[in-house]
Parts: C-alpha cells; sequence; structure tokens
C-alpha cells in the first residue's frame, strides 16, 4: 500500500477544529481560514459541472455555472472569490484556471489513499468503482473481519483481515478510509481507524459514530436521504 487521498484536511495554521456542514454533521474539515463550510460543500458540484464541458469551451461565466450547478450566481460568484481574484468581468472564468483553483482548495493536487473496511456489497461496489483514481482517491487496502473474504481479490486487491489495520497504516500513509460495514461494528472500526492514526472517516453504516479530535468525519446515510426525499412524496 502506499500514500495519497486528501492530504488529512487539516488546516496547517493550527489544530483541526470539528464544525458543522451544511446537514449538522461535524468534524468536516476547515481547508483554510477564510473557507467557509458551505462553501466547500459546493465546490466538487462546480468541479464536476465544469469537468463536463465540451473541451471547445474555454471559459464559463458565473451565470451559466449557476445553471448548470442549479444555483445562483451571486452565489457562485461569492464562493469563487474566496478562491482568488481570477475572473474577467464580461468574459467569466478560464476553464482550466478554475478547476486548478479549485482542485487545488480541494486538496486534489496530489494522490491519495484509500482503505475501505467491510468488504459486502456496498464495499465490493466501491472498491470495483473506477471513478475514484480519477480524481486522485486511490483504492490501497480493502480489510474485513469475516476468514470466509480474507484473501479474496476484489477489484484487483486482496482483502486483509481488519486486524492487520494498524501495523498497514505504520508503512502506509492511509489519508481515507471508509466504513461500509454493519451499524453494530461501525464504531469499534471507527475507534481502530482513529487510533491507527487515519485522519479522515467516510461511513456509510447507519450509524451515529464518535471520533476524538483531529479526526475528520462524513456520514453518508442512505435511509436518512429517502426519509427527507418522502417527506417531499408526501407534500411536505
Amino acid at each position: 500500500m502506499q500514500g495519497p487521498m486528501p492530504s488529512d484536511g487539516r488546516n496547517p495554521g493550527g489544530p483541526a477544529r470539528a464544525i458543522p456542514d451544511l446537514r449538522g454533521n461535524v468534524n468536516l474539515p476547515r481547508m483554510k481560514p477564510a473557507l467557509p463550510a458551505a462553501t466547500v460543500e459546493r465546490l466538487p458540484r462546480y468541479l464536476r459541472c465544469i469537468e463536463q464541458l465540451p473541451p471547445s469551451q474555454t471559459t464559463i461565466s458565473s451565470k451559466q455555472l449557476a445553471l448548470i450547478s442549479n444555483l445562483n450566481a451571486a452565489g457562485v460568484r461569492k464562493d469563487l472569490s474566496f478562491l482568488g481574484s481570477f475572473g474577467i468581468r464580461g468574459v467569466g472564468y478560464q476553464v482550466d484556471e478554475l478547476s486548478t483553483r479549485i482542485r487545488r482548495a480541494l486538496g486534489l493536487t496530489e494522490d491519495r489513499a484509500v482503505v475501505v473496511v467491510g468488504v459486502g456489497n456496498l464495499g465490493s461496489a466501491l472498491a470495483n468503482y473506477g471513478g475514484f483514481g480519477q480524481r486522485g482517491f486511490r483504492i490501497v487496502g480493502l480489510y474485513d473481519a469475516d476468514p470466509a473474504k480474507i484473501g479474496r481479490q476484489v477489484g484487483g486487491i486482496g482483502v486483509r483481515c481488519i486486524t492487520t489495520l494498524s501495523e498497514d497504516a505504520k508503512s502506509t500513509e492511509i489519508a481515507v478510509a471508509i466504513i461500509a460495514t454493519p451499524a453494530s461494528v461501525a464504531q469499534g472500526v471507527a475507534t481502530l481507524l482513529a487510533e491507527a492514526g487515519v485522519p479522515s472517516i467516510l461511513n456509510f453504516a447507519p450509524a451515529v459514530l464518535t471520533v476524538p479530535d483531529g479526526t475528520h468525519l462524513r456520514q453518508v446515510d442512505l435511509a436518512t436521504e429517502l426519509q427527507i426525499l418522502s417527506f417531499y412524496l408526501a407534500g411536505g
């Protein structure tokens, strides 16, 4: 295994701070003191939108970016102002420069190592997904506690026993760990990862986890998202 994923997203000017994101999650890393959490939430959307532009398009206005990202132009301009002064009045932003600035702000200018803990249906799907590598996140390790899964190859990577993760972390700079385990064991896995020095955790398990200061935690709860959609389906 080698090293790669988000540097660790911590503020180089001081200790990491746990701050809320738009959905109330905590432990979102403050990327720089002047970059608001809400802006961090939207930058990946802007990046995805401009990456889908035709190669022949070299500039994009805040109005067009707002249209394709389903946001408002004033908000787009405010978000991008945190990246520096580089827009041209009446022309907009150079697409290449905009992409570079967003990637730099998000810490995507270097390769980052990712491990997946829990190699069930979800974990296997994540291991086989090729899109992470295109964005600088390289899956370098898969872990599980099930003896029947250990030694299997998934996405070209051998599954290792979870008990080896702490030792592996000493020789590999793991930037992000994805938890794809049952909810009943997710907290134990999160604790193990934090103790192993893994700085960032993305949790897919349907459980509310607690991690120490300095460990950044993000939650992806599909059941919660479906419940929110149900509210709107019911006319809420």
